[in-house]
């Protein structure tokens, strides 16, 4: 007897517009989407919208200059100079977390291309940043043979953000609505009600139903 075992992972979301989805990854997926990336540049979008939490008009407001390293020598914060504006008096800045990684990633990118500390790391529109996570996501449909990876948008990086620390890591809330810009519970809650794969697993083994 033949048995097909499907792996579930990518999950789709439907959305009030027709053949739209929200699209829930994990670090895996997105790790996937990052192989998929046509260059150093496409990468590093990936990696502020996936890891650090940007939005796509967040990236191109990035300059060398916004990195900065804790007082404690240890940590960094990327400055970001305007964010959405939530309450009509106009998009206040924030210090994101920056992970060693992406910090690293940025530097070497910097470094290479020989960016200016005031100059965008990111020299495109929002709507360049849009197309750039499209793009990859359309070469990474094809390298996988995961159509689901048609659907991904540059706002399901940031979906991922979220998830990780609010549902994976259990972090604080009022943390992660500080480092990702999210001014009230009600904005962050769709991120709070949606369990990863593991997360169901574990509680339905905590649960003792194997």
């Amino acid at each position: 007897m033949l048995i097909l075992v499907m792996v579930i992972d990518m999950r789709l979301e439907a959305t009030a517009k027709p053949d739209e989805y929200n699209v829930w990854m994990t670090d895996a997926e997105v790790e996937q989407l990052r192989r998929a990336a046509a260059s150093h540049r496409d990468d590093l979008i990936l990696q502020l919208g996936g890891y650090v939490g940007l939005r796509a008009f967040e990236i191109p407001q990035i300059c060398p200059k916004h990195v900065k390293r804790t007082t404690d020598g240890d940590h960094y914060r990327l400055r970001v100079p305007k964010g959405k504006d939530t309450t009509g008096s106009g998009g206040k800045p924030r210090d994101a977390y920056l992970p060693p990684d992406v910090e690293r990633d940025i530097h070497r990118f910097t470094t290479a291309e020989t960016i200016a500390p005031d100059e965008p790391l990111v020299d495109l529109s929002d709507r360049g940043v849009r197309a750039v996570v499209k793009r990859t996501a359309e070469r990474a449909a094809e390298e996988t043979g995961d159509d689901d990876y048609r659907h991904v948008s540059s706002h399901d990086l940031r979906r991922r953000f979220a998830q990780r620390l609010l549902v994976d890591r259990q972090m604080n809330p009022r943390v992660v609505m500080q480092v990702g810009g999210w001014d009230s519970f009600q904005a962050i809650e769709p991120y709070l009600n949606a369990p990863t794969p593991e997360v169901v697993n574990e509680a339905f083994e905590e649960a003792g139903v194997t």
